[in-house]
């Protein structure tokens, strides 16, 4: 029988904050759209909606957590 290859698992609380678009890059959801919404304008809550991506010196960080992203 050949030897099982190690391979790394997927980090789930990784796997459910961020995801990979098509190209590669990570992609998060913006924070502050949980709670205290009374006081944000519209135009802040729309634009705390959208994803956005993120910053180059984190994504290696990220994608070693997603090995099957």
């Amino acid at each position: 029988m050949p030897k099982s290859i190690a391979r790394s698992k997927t980090r789930k609380t990784v796997a459910k904050r961020f995801k990979l678009t098509a190209t590669g890059k990570v992609k998060r959801m913006q924070a502050s759209r949980r709670h205290l919404l009374e006081c944000k304008s519209a135009k802040r809550k729309r634009k705390l909606a959208k994803g956005v991506l993120v910053h180059d010196s984190d994504v290696a960080r990220i994608k070693k957590c997603l090995p099957f992203g």
